[in-house]
This record gives structure tokens, C-alpha cells and sequence, in this order.
């Protein structure tokens, strides 16, 4: 079997940005919302049957009290961020498994997915659908990769490294070198991509990195000035990769036939049809 893992807070922001506005009888905004749950059918249509869904029901984390610039819901447009509880319940509604995240994030969720449904001998293969970087940590071979829905590009493996440089492994220390804007920290000045990868491909990670520049035999740009800000930084350094570092532990379920979608709930169909502006949405069969 496969399993579908998906990041319903990206789905729902790249669903609000592409769609024009639309409103339900309530005047709520209500777009982004239809669109996911339109792309979701479309999923269980191409033959999907166990799907769970991650959203970030409160966009901050245990990770805001750890480093002060971390990502919030600051900025976001209401409407928006108004129809996370309402994606939450339209996807109940269809029958998928949903699980909104407040103490941790949505990432941490699929992390933590995708490592127990790897356990199960029975999947063959966990898809992460999701095009965040940071879920590239979580890659194994050919068995857990990585979907991007919108491109319809999967990447295993070789693809991270192909992409990044580094092996999953890796990617918590890189992101804490490159930086990740979208996360809210800055990551150490001078590294970028690049030359991090040069290094990391070598040494995998940043403790083990050695202090003398000299000895690193890799191609990086001013590789002493690298050097010395790693040893200025290198507390940072260490804080932002546990920032980058995904939960793998949380105990969203035990068994994956937990996940199986069976059908919609009795309560979809008046739901759906709210969202699509009165007209009943066709569910595919079991």
C-alpha cells in the first residue's frame, strides 16, 4: 500500500494565492478551503485510500520559545488564516484523517507520520506531499520520498542530494547554515548554499566539522572566513538546526489501517455543497 501524507497548511496557501475569491452563504471566504478539498477528491479519484492530512491549526510552535524571530501567524491575511478550522472540518467531513497541530507543526506531524507508517512491512511506500525543504530530512531511499502535487515531481533519495547537496541526514544542518527564511531564522553569515553543501557532504554534520579550515579538502568559498564564523556561531548554529530538526516521535496513530479513507461522513454532503455554491460534489466509490 501506499501512504499519502499531506501538508494541509501549504495546500490551503497555495489553494488561497491561485484561486479568486469566494464566498459561502454566510459570507465567510471560503476558496481555499473548496480548492483543497477539490484537489483532495481528485487525489482519492486517482486511486489514493490512505491519506492523512497535517495543518498547523495555531501557526506558532514549541519552537517560538526557543528563537524570538520564529515564524507566526503575524501578517497573515484573516481570511486566511479563518479557514484553517473550517479545511480542518471540510476534510473530516470527507472522511480523511486529519490531525491539527498547536504545540508542534504540521511538518512535525508528517515527520512523525511518515516514520511509523515506514515501521509497517505492509507499505510500500509513504509519499510526503508537501515541496518544504525542511520535510527533505525524512527521506529514505525509494520508500519515503518526497510529492510535490502541483509539479507532480517525486524525489527519493538521490533526489535530495541531487537537489541539496547533502543526504537527508544532513538537511537539519544545512538549513541551520543556508537559513530558512520562510521559518524566520537567518542562518550564519557567509554560508550559503554552496559552500555549505561542500562542507556538509563531507562532514554530515556540524560538530564534526573540524576547527582548522585547512583540513577540510573541500571547495568552499573563503573557506577561513567560513571557519571563523562557524566557531564565532557556533551556538547558533546548533539552535537553529534543532529548530530545523523535524519531531519524529509524536503518537498520532498506531495502526495504518487507521488511515484508510472509507468513504464521507454522512454530514459531507451538506457541507460540500455549501462550499461549491449549492451543487452536490460527486464523491468517487470506496
Amino acid at each position: 500500500m501506499d501512504i499519502h501524507l499531506v501538508d494541509g497548511t501549504y495546500e490551503l496557501f497555495r489553494h488561497y494565492y491561485a484561486l479568486p475569491s469566494a464566498k459561502d452563504a454566510a459570507g465567510r471566504e471560503v476558496a481555499a478551503v473548496r480548492g483543497v478539498v477539490h484537489s483532495m477528491l481528485g487525489m482519492i479519484t486517482a486511486g489514493a485510500r490512505y491519506v492523512a492530512v497535517a495543518t498547523d491549526h495555531v501557526i506558532e510552535s514549541f519552537r517560538n520559545g526557543l528563537w524570538r524571530g520564529y515564524k507566526t501567524g503575524a501578517g497573515v491575511e484573516r481570511d486566511l488564516l479563518a479557514q484553517f478550522p473550517l479545511l480542518e472540518e471540510a476534510l473530516t467531513a470527507l472522511g480523511v484523517v486529519v490531525w491539527p497541530m498547536i504545540e508542534f507543526e504540521a511538518d512535525d506531524a508528517l515527520a512523525s507520520a511518515a516514520a511509523r507508517a515506514a515501521k509497517d512491512p505492509r507499505v510500500e511506500r509513504v509519499l510526503i506531499c508537501t515541496p518544504d525543504k525542511d520535510l527533505a530530512q525524512c527521506v529514505r531511499g525509494t520508500r519515503v520520498v518526497q510529492l510535490n502535487r502541483r509539479t507532480r515531481v517525486i524525489m527519493d533519495e538521490s533526489g535530495v542530494v541531487q537537489k541539496f547537496g547533502v543526504p537527508p541526514e544532513s538537511i537539519p544542518d544545512y538549513l541551520a547554515l543556508v537559513c530558512d527564511s520562510a521559518d524566520g531564522y537567518p542562518g550564519l553569515p557567509g554560508w550559503g548554499a554552496k559552500s555549505a553543501a561542500a562542507v556538509l557532504a563531507k562532514y554530515r554534520h556540524l560538530e564534526a566539522i573540524p576547527e582548522d579550515w585547512r583540513t577540510w579538502g573541500v571547495n568552499a568559498a573563503s573557506p577561513a572566513a567560513l571557519s571563523r564564523t562557524l566557531a564565532a556561531q557556533q551556538a547558533d548554529a546548533h539552535l537553529f538546526r534543532r529548530l530545523a530538526t523535524l519531531r519524529a516521535d509524536l503518537p498520532l496513530f498506531e495502526d495504518v489501517e487507521s488511515l484508510r479513507w472509507d468513504g464521507p461522513r454522512p454530514e459531507f454532503d451538506a457541507l460540500a455543497a455549501a462550499l461549491d455554491g449549492g451543487r452536490r460534489k460527486r464523491v468517487p466509490g470506496k
